[in-house]
């Protein structure tokens, strides 16, 4: 187990192409990015699907706004949801952290699951 560390979190909500939702944790100086096609999950049961994408500069933790017509990720991007988060564990292909948000509050895990890029984010079991 590795020693907790805290940070920011922030997940926004992106009318791209198609709606999806960007799940962003600060870690390494950058904020780690995964796009999550169906919303994160809010209770214990639900797995979704979680794809990394390129990590954003911290300043990105902040933006709402629009992306114009013709630069990647185009669309409308708002906060849904923000706060810090506990990381309890950290590994290639886990990452367990506590979200300590306004909709968002318990533990949480991304587990590795196909190639590189794709990820399960889900809520744990709170004992």
């Amino acid at each position: 187990m590795s020693t907790l560390t805290s940070g920011r979190f922030v997940i926004q909500k992106h009318y791209a192409t198609h709606l999806h939702y960007d799940f962003r944790l600060e870690m390494d100086g950058v904020l780690k990015s995964w796009a999550v096609p169906k919303g994160p999950p809010i209770e214990f049961g639900v797995k979704r699907l979680a794809v990394q994408v390129e990590d954003h500069e911290l300043s990105y933790i902040d933006f709402e706004g629009t992306i114009p017509e013709g630069l990647y990720g185009a669309g409308k991007v708002e906060i849904w949801d923000k706060g810090t988060y506990t990381l309890k564990h950290r590994s290639r292909n886990k990452i367990e952290f506590t979200l300590h948000g306004e909709k968002l509050a318990g533990d949480y895990a991304l587990i590795r699951f196909k190639g590189d890029k794709n990820w399960l984010l889900f809520k744990k079991k709170n004992n």
